[in-house]
């Protein structure tokens, strides 16, 4: 058995709860305070790390009597990222100290800002948490805590889109506790994209429910999606890379044109995503945009949401070839008319739903913009 200080994202009990796979009221879990240290937020980072500090003090609660299972599950969840138990004294309530251990982060992995704020941490990142924990942890014993470690970012980014997908309104809206049954979630793999699948039911148009069928969908996140547009000069940026999936299925030129694109990261709008990507991905400042769809760009199999923008810019150079090197992009740019986008939609050129999409929506709206920026100048 073990006693275990936690002072970050796990004195919040129903992710301890998820953690552990048990319920608190079975735990010995009381507040607790370690002299000398402080909790800090982890700079662009949405959990917190501790340091030895003179005149702080790490707020937190004390877990006793852990098994040992406990501990596997909770070394799952840490371990992965360079964090090794360590043994303090705590403070309680009562005034008298316990001995425990703690997670500490290996010296310089992170780099500390504010102190940390658990009321914060939640209302900016608890739902997130929540989710990703909860992918996580359904790997305990199918993969190791490194694997898991590396696979974190991903996780994250899927699971702020569920988040999001959470908070969007719908209409009509539906009571999915009565009009959808799942007798089964397995999470089937892991890799930088998640596959998921269910046995399920849903309410039939005439009322009833459906047989139980087996359905999967590639889990992605949220992506913005941006088509530069010069209205000055009536251009558009088009980037062109290999894409392995249409390799995978059989394309004999997977080299493909698109508009520049990217996944939202946490914490981040599909604005935010928009201009960063633009940046990263054609060496290009955008001075606007203007919102086009908002849109999955495959009910049938994938649960990737696109946020599609038109971004106004100056179009003045192209065919510079950018991305970022860590993830393996080899980008280039490419500056055509807004004519020769037109044609080549029109003969069925370009095979990415995205770019056409925001070419069509730019061939409605073109004159409109093209006249705002005559008034600029």
């Amino acid at each position: 058995m073990a006693d275990l200080f936690f002072y970050g994202t796990l004195r919040h009990v129903p992710l301890l709860e998820l953690v552990l796979d048990r319920a608190a009221d079975v735990l010995d879990i009381q507040p607790a305070v370690l002299q000398g240290h402080g909790a800090f937020a982890v700079v662009n980072e949405c959990f917190p790390t501790i340091e030895l500090r003179d005149g702080h003090a790490a707020d937190g609660v004390l877990v006793r009597g852990l098994s040992s299972e406990d501990l596997e599950r909770l070394n799952f969840y840490e371990g992965g990222f360079s964090y090794d138990l360590k043994p303090v004294s705590v403070d309680l309530k009562d005034g008298s100290t316990a001995s425990c251990e703690v997670y500490f982060p290996q010296p310089g992995l992170w780099r500390a800002g504010d102190t940390w704020d658990l009321n914060a941490w939640f209302s900016d990142w608890g739902d997130m948490s929540m989710r990703a924990a909860e992918e996580v942890m359904s790997y305990f014993g199918r993969v190791s805590a490194e694997e898991m470690a590396r696979r974190i970012t991903p996780i994250r980014i899927r699971a702020a889109a569920w988040v999001a997908a959470q908070m969007r309104q719908a209409e009509p809206k539906r009571d999915l506790s009565k009009d959808v049954v799942v007798h089964r979630h397995n999470r089937s793999h892991l890799s930088f994209f998640g596959l998921e699948e269910m046995d399920l039911q849903f309410r039939r148009f005439d009322g009833t429910m459906s047989e139980i069928w087996n359905r999967s969908a590639l889990m992605v996140g949220q992506a913005a999606v941006v088509l530069p547009y010069d209205p000055v000069r009536d251009r558009v940026l088009l980037i062109e890379q290999f894409r392995a999936p249409p390799f995978i299925a059989g394309a004999t030129n997977p080299w493909i044109w698109e508009a520049v694109a990217g996944l939202v990261d946490p914490g981040e709008t599909p604005e935010q995503t928009a201009y960063r990507e633009a940046v990263e991905e054609a060496g290009l400042e955008l001075l606007a945009l203007e919102p086009v769809a908002q849109v999955y760009s495959s009910t049938g199999s994938s649960g990737e949401f696109a946020h599609i923008f038109v971004g106004l810019a100056e179009l003045t150079e192209g065919g510079a070839v950018a991305g970022l090197a860590s993830e393996g992009e080899d980008i280039r740019s490419r500056i055509l008319s807004y004519q020769d986008l037109m044609d080549g939609v029109d003969a069925q050129t370009y095979c990415n739903a995205q770019l056409v999409t925001a070419a069509l929506w730019l061939s409605r709206h073109r004159e409109r913009l093209r006249k705002a920026a005559q008034v600029v100048r």
